[in-house]
């Protein structure tokens, strides 16, 4: 699945996910958001950011957490 708005540079933030065309992670705007902060307390926080930009950060982070994990202990039964 593309993400238009989230860039993965190894030279940019230690190569963390972040919002395209910015320095602010993603991890950073998902753990705002579990914190209490509001879309629109981001967006006046982080001017550079969109609604857009809010919500590509969320569907990026449910992709991540979709992601199927096999435990070692179950592999080798």
């Amino acid at each position: 699945m593309p993400f238009d708005r989230i860039s993965i540079n190894a030279n940019i933030c230690h190569g963390q996910a972040c919002v395209k065309g910015t320095r602010i992670p993603v991890h950073q705007i998902v753990r705002m958001l579990a914190n209490g902060d509001t879309v629109d307390e981001l967006l006046a926080e982080y001017p550079s950011l969109s609604c857009e930009d809010i919500m590509a950060c969320l569907d990026y982070a449910a992709e991540l957490a979709e992601e199927q994990v096999t435990p070692i202990q179950a592999a080798s039964l």
